[in-house]
């Protein structure tokens, strides 16, 4: 039953993510289509041809190596080949079948040349009007941001559903209520829970302190939140203590001393300091809220996400190292989707998560990476989506201010130019990716 449920947990997160990168390519199938560009495939997945139907003039399918997806968009490099077409002959349908001369003037001219031939394969005489560098610089950008905005938008459903009904456990709200008393005080440094008869009683047991009291000043000072009432209880020391509570809806004040333990003081230092202890604890719950409080959660995302891509390079090497045992990964490091694999599964199979959050785990892990998909297109870099927004904006600018000091149009910018920064960047996404999924089988991560 265990393996069982293992295998569909990572059945039902793979064919998620594909499924969310097939409605990415759609993002930007569906608005290239509306402004008339010629679309003539639609493919999940690369290398061989698994499955596909032509729709029209598209040809829609799935190949064998699912680790993405793409569009073809006829006309995403501007004219430039004219003058390597040596012969023009017709076809038996009338239209022109050009024989492209290479160039070899050297090798990133080689690659751009390359490029700007393998256009003519798709483009037809009556297709001049439809070709994709033709359209104004807003639509190539709707276009573009189409597909990871679509990544987005599953990932900000997602999250609405899940912090409206269960709760956002990146946001816990720690309420002024009492929820349990500690019947003694157990050094840090020790790992039980039991008491023993050497231990001491806890200030907040001395003080009569009971579950259910809520917390309304210490010392004089109004209870304004969790981690304040916390420093004033560290800073207090052995000193005395004045706790106002109100239990049953009647201010009772309660007297004890505080007593100084060695405690950690944040969760990214682990150094225990001697601090003053009271020995209460908080009731808390998941924050809650709807598409505005969603927003703004996303909005702290895509600061965080922005600074991870900004270490993903340094972050993948750390993994290389942890593959050949040079160092232990980190509980942080970037997974593969089969690492994500993985976690769906140990969620779905594992005794420890009830149903309900079995299902959350598993939405989380697909809205996360719909989110991180999203972001990382937006990376403006070819052959990412990002790098051919980054080309529109640039152009749209260029003709701005061309217009504004009374120029002729400098014309379309000519993102063939960058193509050899496109393949240093698939190369590098490639490496990236291969090193994260052998990490992912050889040194994995897993659900805590």
């Amino acid at each position: 039953m265990t393996a069982l449920l293992y295998t569909l947990g990572v059945v039902t997160f793979v064919v998620a993510i594909l499924a969310s990168i097939g409605l990415h390519e759609f993002g930007h199938l569906i608005p290239a289509k509306k402004f008339g560009c010629k679309v003539p495939q639609w493919f999940i997945g690369f290398g061989p041809t698994v499955w596909s139907k032509q729709i029209g003039e598209t040809e829609y399918g799935v190949k064998a190596i699912p680790l993405g997806g793409y569009v073809k968009i006829v006309g995403m490099l501007p004219p430039g080949a004219e003058s390597l077409v040596e012969e023009t002959t017709y076809d038996e349908d009338g239209e022109p079948v050009h024989k492209v001369r290479r160039s070899n003037t050297g090798l990133f001219t080689q690659l751009i040349s390359d490029a700007r031939a393998a256009e003519w394969e798709y483009v037809k005489q009556h297709d001049t009007d439809r070709l994709f560098y033709r359209l104004p610089w807003w639509k190539k950008v709707i276009v573009m941001a189409g597909g990871p905005m679509v990544n987005i938008a599953i990932a900000f459903s997602l999250f609405v559903i899940l912090f409206a009904t269960y709760g956002n456990p990146r946001d816990q709200v720690v309420e002024p209520t009492v929820a349990a008393v500690p019947e003694c005080v157990i050094p840090a440094a020790e790992e039980r829970t039991a008491c023993r008869s050497t231990d001491p009683a806890t200030p907040a047991l001395e003080a009569g302190i009971e579950p259910g009291d809520e917390i309304v000043s210490f010392n004089g000072t109004p209870f304004e939140d969790w981690e304040s009432f916390q420093a004033l209880i560290r800073a207090n020391a052995d000193g005395d203590a004045v706790i106002e509570v109100r239990r049953d809806g009647e201010l009772l004040t309660l007297e004890t001393n505080t007593t100084v333990t060695l405690r950690q003081t944040s969760l990214e230092d682990e150094t225990l300091t001697e601090v003053g202890f009271l020995g209460v604890q908080p009731e808390t719950h998941l924050a809650t809220g709807g598409p505005i409080y969603t927003a703004i959660q996303m909005e702290s995302m895509t600061v965080e996400t922005v600074k991870a891509l900004g270490q993903l390079p340094v972050k993948v090497y750390e993994v290389g190292r942890a593959i050949v045992g040079l160092e232990e990964r980190a509980a942080d490091s970037p997974v593969s989707i089969v690492g994500g694999g993985r976690f769906a599964g140990e969620a779905a199979s594992s005794d420890a998560f009830p149903l309900v959050d079995k299902l959350v785990t598993l939405l989380f892990l697909i809205a996360s990476f719909n989110f991180f998909i999203g972001m990382f297109n937006f990376v403006p870099l070819l052959p990412l989506d990002g790098g051919h927004i980054a080309g529109a904006l640039y152009e749209g600018l260029k003709r701005g201010i061309a217009r504004l000091r009374g120029r002729p149009d400098p014309g379309h910018v000519d993102v063939a130019k960058l193509l050899p920064v496109a393949y240093v960047v698939g190369l590098a996404m490639l490496v990236m990716g291969v090193v994260l999924i052998v990490a992912d089988l050889v040194v994995p991560l897993h659900l805590s």
